[in-house]
């Protein structure tokens, strides 16, 4: 029996992390899980330990060291492809439970609809890269770009946060048009930390009740 896979997506200071720790602190006790289950927390890029050194290989802000969008994407895909191939394919056939801050879309969004890159080429990498791994629910916590730059204003932001708004707004809006093609489970980052959470606990009960 294989486990489940859960994604969850949005452009950056949406929350994932804050919503994956509260998702992975409150399974335990939902009764959807096996006792011999574990849940696996990961990110992308950067789940795996080659996807550590990519990760810092595509996030790094200096400007001599940036990719071209092609290679950007390439990277993207070694990542995951790393990813599957370690972390979450093993995790799934031991029925464990994956929670990834990212999955395949976020490619399809960031460089196929900010970098403008064919999007049916991307798709076809991705068909390689996730050995036929996809996920079983996906989320889309969605805020306004302008948030976005609100709630990251005392970060040091990497390369990818550091595009500027308009690539963040076209970011977005390829997330809305896939979440909408995918029927993800589209749900305000606006608001409280509980609300979202619990939000997202009805739907994966709702999801997985009757298919543990």
């Amino acid at each position: 029996m294989k486990g489940k896979f859960i994604v969850i997506e949005g452009i950056d200071g949406c929350g994932k992390t804050t919503q994956i720790d509260e998702l992975s602190k409150w399974l335990p006790s939902s009764g959807l899980i096996n006792k011999d289950s574990k849940i696996i927390k990961t990110r992308e890029p950067g789940g795996s330990q080659l996807g550590k050194k990519l990760r810092g290989l595509i996030l790094d802000n200096n400007e001599n060291n940036k990719p071209s969008s092609l290679a950007e994407l390439l990277l993207y895909s070694a990542d995951r492809a790393e990813h599957v191939s370690k972390i979450i394919s093993p995790a799934l056939n031991n029925n464990d439970w994956v929670i990834s801050d990212r999955f395949s879309d976020s490619t399809l969004a960031y460089q196929g609809y900010g970098r403008n890159i064919n999007l049916e080429i991307i798709k076809n990498i991705e068909s390689i890269v996730c050995q036929g791994e996809y996920p079983d629910l996906t989320f889309f916590l969605e805020i306004s770009p302008e948030a976005s730059i609100l709630r990251r204003k005392n970060q040091i932001p990497d390369r990818i946060e550091s595009e500027g708004i308009r690539f963040l707004e076209k970011v977005n809006e390829g997330f809305k048009i896939i979440a909408k093609e995918k029927n993800w489970k589209v749900i305000s980052a606006s608001q409280n930390i509980k609300t979202i959470a619990n939000q997202i606990k009805e739907t994966v009960l709702n999801n997985f009740s009757n298919k543990k």
